[in-house]
């Protein structure tokens, strides 16, 4: 309820700014949209959903578990269903499901979930700071005119923003380091931090496991071609209203970074995502409405598509292992 809240608040914080003529050209997106298009996006969703359970199963094998595709794949989509109810619960979720449907131990498999979560780190990571180069002029105006222009004509300042920029960043960077390196067993003691340092250290053995995998880098391949359909997901979705069709695929990636951003901070996206989505086609001159329709569309392709194959996995999960029970039993 509480995720539930905080997107229903960034919804209202978004509209409340909006005129009534601004708020009728949003809902006009959506009935102008292509949604054979959309529908597309979301095979694109599908087969990168089903490429994840089949990179989880090459976590799986050097442990001695041969874990069967469909519930790999239903246990992934529960696990995405239950995530957009609580934070975590989807991780939980698909491993007792594992345990119980494959006989892989609990602790095991969560093991695997962890190391995927810090391979996904690392893959983000490096898409951040490729958006981050290519984009760093378009980031460079919309920083000037949104903070320090503000700031300056509110507080007379007058100052240099590139230097003032990577100044203030790589002061920012040594403190944090020093004071890391100073209280560290203090602040591992706060919720927040030591959640991320199990995220860094997970990615820490995630990178060991991969060394002893017998294909490595067909590992490495399918996280390209997971994260590579999540881009085309976002991006063809562009194709679907007339105002957007032109971007090319920068602008996708940097939907794409800033998206999943807002995935990170409010649970499944709700509500903030098309806001960023908003803000970042300011950058490539898409007004606000368009860009907030348009990001309602991506979020809302995705959202959908988790929500119909996770309930649609609960359903077949039981009946399809009740028939491959009979199968072994010699039942006909």
């Amino acid at each position: 309820m509480l995720f539930l809240g905080i997107g229903i608040f960034f919804i209202w914080l978004f509209l409340h700014n909006l005129t009534s003529q601004q708020k009728k050209e949003i809902f006009l997106s959506f009935g102008d949209a292509n949604y054979w298009i959309i529908g597309f996006a979301i095979i694109l969703g599908l087969l990168s959903h089903f490429t994840r359970a089949i990179r989880w199963k090459m976590l799986l094998k050097p442990m001695g578990y041969e874990t069967g595709n469909r519930n790999t794949f239903f246990a992934v989509m529960i696990g995405y269903i239950a995530n957009l109810a609580l934070p975590r619960l989807g991780e939980v979720s698909r491993c007792t499901i594992l345990s119980r449907y494959e006989n892989v131990p609990f602790n095991k498999s969560f093991g695997t979930v962890v190391t995927e979560r810090g391979i996904d780190l690392l893959v983000f990571l490096i898409l951040f700071f490729v958006n981050l180069a290519l984009q760093f002029d378009k980031l460079y105006s919309y920083i000037d005119q949104k903070i320090y222009q503000p700031l300056e004509a509110k507080f007379h300042l007058s100052f240099s923003l590139a230097g003032s920029f990577t100044n203030i960043l790589l002061l920012a960077l040594v403190i944090l380091a020093i004071l890391f390196f100073v209280f560290r067993k203090k602040l591992l003691k706060i919720k927040i931090i030591n959640k991320l340092w199990n995220i860094a250290r997970g990615f820490l053995e995630g990178m060991k496991s991969i060394i002893h995998m017998e294909k490595p880098w067909l590992f490495v391949f399918y996280s390209v071609v997971i994260w590579g359909l999540y881009w085309l997901m976002a991006y063809l979705v562009y194709f679907s209203l007339p105002e957007t069709s032109h971007l090319g695929p920068d602008a996708g990636l940097a939907t794409l970074v800033f998206g999943t951003i807002g995935i990170m901070l409010v649970q499944g996206g709700i509500g903030i995502y098309p806001a960023i989505v908003a803000e970042t086609l300011l950058l490539y001159g898409i007004t606000s409405t368009k860009g907030y329709a348009l990001g309602w569309l991506i979020w809302s392709s995705q959202t959908l598509t988790i929500i119909l194959l996770g309930v649609l996995s609960f359903i077949l999960l039981p009946i399809y292992n009740k028939k491959k029970s009979y199968e072994k039993a010699g039942v006909n």
